[in-house]
C-alpha cells in the first residue's frame, strides 16, 4: 500500500529581511542548547546579545541582499530530494517540509503542516551532517515540544560514503580547475562549539574529525590538511584551532589555502561573508596569494543521493532513531550521542 511520507528537513534558519535580524538572534541565544543559564538569566542574556550584535549582523546580511539565503537554498535541496526519490518509483508519495530552529518556517510550523497533510510516516532528516546537541539535538527537542510525535529520526551521517565522495569531488574540482600551487594546505572549517559542551559529552568534534579524515583519504593529492573552527561567540573557551589561527599559521608556513566548509551544506552568512569576505581579507593581509574557497554542497548530486539514501534507509524497520549504518558510531564516552540518550528514540 502506498504511504504518504513527510520528510522534515531540519536547519538553523536565518532572517528574511533587516528587521528580522535582532529577533532571529534573540531566538538563537534564548535556546537552552546554546546558552545553558537558568531561564531568566538566559532571557536577559539573549536580549542583550541580540541587541548589541544586531547592528553588525545587519551589515553582514546587507552583503547578501538584506537577508539570509538559507531558506531558498534549503528549498532547492528539498526539491532535488523529491525529484531523486520519485526516480526510485517506490510507490510512496513524498513531500518535504522545512523546519527552521530560529526563524520561519519554525519547527512548530512544520509540525502543523505535516499533520494537515495527514502523513502516514514522518522522517526527520537534519541538514546537519554531524550531530550536536546545539543543532540536531535542539531541533529534535523543538519537534517534541511542538507535539510532532513519533517519527523515523536520522541522527547524523558524518561518514556516509556518498556524503564523503560529494565533498571530495567539490574539493578536487576546485583544486584542479584553479591552478593552485603545490604548496597548498586544505583547511576543513567547521562551526565551533564551546569547549565545555564537548567535555560534557557532545560528539560533534569527534564526528567532524571522522568526516575530515574520511575525505582526506579520498584526496591523496592533498596530503597537507587541517581541521579548524569558525564563528566563535562570547567569552567561553571554544574548541580549536580557530580558522583565523589556521590561516595565520598557514601564512607563516608559506602555504596557499584551499578552504572547505565541512559542516555547512548550504551557502549562508558563515560561508558567503565569514569565509569569503572576512577570512579572505585576513589571508590577504597575511600575505597569502592564493586563497580558494570550495563551495558548500548545495544540490550537488552526491549530497542529494546521500539524503535520498538516508530517507529510504530510515523507512526500513520500526520508527524511532536511525543511527548511521544501523549502529552507534560515537565512542561510549560521548554521553550526549542521541543513540546513548534514549529520550529521542
Amino acid at each position: 500500500m502506498a504511504r504518504k511520507v513527510a520528510i522534515v528537513l531540519f536547519n538553523l534558519g536565518g532572517p528574511d529581511k533587516p528587521d528580522d535580524v535582532q529577533p532571529f538572534l534573540r531566538n538563537l541565544f534564548r535556546d537552552p542548547a546554546i546558552i545553558g543559564a537558568p531561564g531568566p538569566i538566559r532571557e536577559a542574556l539573549a536580549w542583550f546579545i541580540s541587541k548589541t550584535r544586531a547592528p553588525s549582523a545587519r551589515k553582514n546580511y546587507e552583503l547578501m541582499g538584506g537577508g539570509s539565503p538559507l531558506l531558498p537554498e534549503s528549498g532547492k535541496q528539498a526539491q532535488a530530494l523529491i525529484d531523486r526519490l520519485q526516480a526510485e518509483k517506490t510507490g510512496d508519495e513524498y513531500k518535504t517540509f522545512i523546519a527552521m530552529r530560529y526563524w520561519h518556517p519554525f519547527v512548530a510550523e512544520a509540525v502543523h503542516a505535516v499533520k494537515n497533510w495527514d502523513a502516514d510516516e514522518v522522517v526527520l532528516l537534519p541538514l546537519y551532517p554531524q550531530y550536536s546537541t546545539s543543532t540536531t539535538g535542539s531541533s529534535l527537542t523543538g519537534w517534541q515540544q511542538a507535539g510532532g510525535g513519533g517519527a523515523r529520526i536520522v541522527c547524523c551521517y558524518p561518514e556516509h560514503p556518498d556524503f564523503i565522495k560529494a565533498h571530495a569531488g567539490l574539493i578536487r574540482d576546485k583544486w584542479t580547475n584553479s591552478g593552485a600551487p603545490d604548496n597548498t594546505r586544505l583547511l576543513f572549517s567547521a562551526h565551533g562549539l564551546p569547549e565545555r559542551t564537548v567535555k560534557q559529552g557532545d560528539p560533534y568534534q569527534w564526528q567532524i574529525e571522522q568526516t575530515a579524515t574520511a575525505i582526506a583519504r579520498e584526496l591523496p593529492e592533498l596530503p597537507d590538511w587541517q581541521i579548524c573552527y569558525q564563528s566563535r561567540v562570547g567569552p567561553l573557551k571554544w574548541i580549536g584551532p580557530s580558522t583565523e589561527e589556521a590561516i595565520e599559521h598557514s601564512a607563516r608556513d608559506g602555504k596557499s589555502i584551499l578552504l572547505t566548509p565541512i559542516a555547512f551544506v548550504s551557502e549562508h552568512i558563515e560561508t558567503l561573508v565569514e569565509l569569503d569576505e572576512e577570512y579572505g581579507e585576513l589571508a590577504s593581509k597575511n600575505g597569502i596569494k592564493t586563497y580558494l574557497r570550495v563551495p558548500a554542497l548545495g544540490v550537488q548530486d552526491g549530497y542529494i543521493e546521500t539524503l535520498a539514501r538516508l530517507t529510504l534507509e530510515a523507512m526500513n524497520g520500526p520508527s524511532g532513531l536511525k543511527p548511521p549504518c544501523g549502529k552507534r558510531i560515537c565512542p561510549a564516552g560521548f554521553s550526549k550521542c542521541p543513540n546513548h540518550v534514549s529520550k529521542h528514540v
